[in-house]
């Protein structure tokens, strides 16, 4: 058993691992790539990977799938097609350290979201974690300069990485009410294609009347890693070890995506991690630590 559980959270170390790699890689790509052509090929190419072990599954609960096509629909929405298309459209002019520190905030976003829809009314300590999370994501928006908070000025790409949070607190708030009977790979690979015909309307008008282009390899692995590793990889590794440890040990993993990223874009990139950052991120994970802790 505790061999077991050390597998468990080494899995969930590499999930967190993929992920961030998926931040650093949309920072990287940011010349090359529109958002919403990144992220069409993303979940084009993790759709594809998955169709052979979700797809027979899939069909056969087509009809719980058209009962709930509404829900799949806004899952798809906010978790495929908005949540990751404004992470690449802030990506362009904030820096991937600043992205991955705001999104660690994304608890506090779930514990908003499950307030408003669910009707799950914060505890005080709760309210005291959000609190303080967001002075944490305030000090790495304004670069830990007060003027910069008292005049509002902040950075457009941290207020796209703002914006995207609550769609992905509205996206896992909203798992809860998918049905039972389908779970895993199979609807994984139904929510990612749905997603992607939603972007398929959006890529056509991204692209309408600009030149055809070839990527190159180093680009077409930028879209295999995040397609892959980022998507399928981590979602199995996520989810294999949070069936062995528990949600609620599985996340107390999830700070080490920003501490990754920072990592990642201090080795690939060339960003800088000053001490705003560190202040920042002690500041998020505290708050999200006294709201999230049982």
């Amino acid at each position: 058993m505790h061999s077991r559980r050390l597998a468990a959270f080494a899995l969930l170390v590499l999930a967190n691992l993929c992920w961030s790699g998926n931040w650093v890689i949309g920072r990287a790509v940011r010349e090359v790539f529109d958002p919403v052509a990144l992220n069409f090929w993303r979940w084009l190419v993790a759709a594809l990977v998955m169709a052979p072990f979700g797809l027979r599954e899939a069909w056969t609960h087509a009809a719980a799938i058209r009962r709930h096509l509404g829900l799949f629909l806004i899952l798809a929405l906010t978790g495929v097609v908005a949540f990751q298309s404004l992470v690449y459209l802030g990506l362009r002019t904030t820096t991937a350290i600043n992205a991955v520190l705001i999104n660690a905030a994304g608890p506090l976003f779930m514990l908003i979201c499950s307030w408003l829809l669910e009707r799950e009314k914060p505890s005080p300590r709760q309210l005291a974690g959000m609190l303080i999370s967001f002075l944490g994501v305030l000090i790495v928006v304004s670069r830990g300069e007060l003027h910069t908070l008292v005049a509002l000025e902040f950075h457009r790409g941290d207020a796209w990485i703002l914006i995207a949070m609550p769609m992905w607190g509205l996206y896992s708030v909203l798992l809860k009410r998918a049905p039972p009977g389908l779970r895993g790979v199979a609807f994984a690979f139904s929510i990612a294609a749905i997603g992607v015909t939603l972007l398929v309307p959006l890529y056509a008008i991204d692209i309408w009347g600009g030149p055809l282009r070839w990527p190159s390899t180093p680009e077409v692995a930028a879209i295999l890693y995040i397609g892959i590793a980022a998507s399928v990889l981590a979602f199995l590794a996520w989810n294999r070890g949070v069936t062995v440890v528990g949600a609620n040990a599985a996340g107390f993993t999830l700070p080490l995506l920003p501490a990754f990223g920072t990592v990642l874009a201090i080795l690939f990139l060339g960003e800088a991690f000053q001490g705003f950052h560190a202040l920042g991120f002690i500041t998020i994970v505290a708050g999200v630590l006294l709201a999230t802790y049982r």
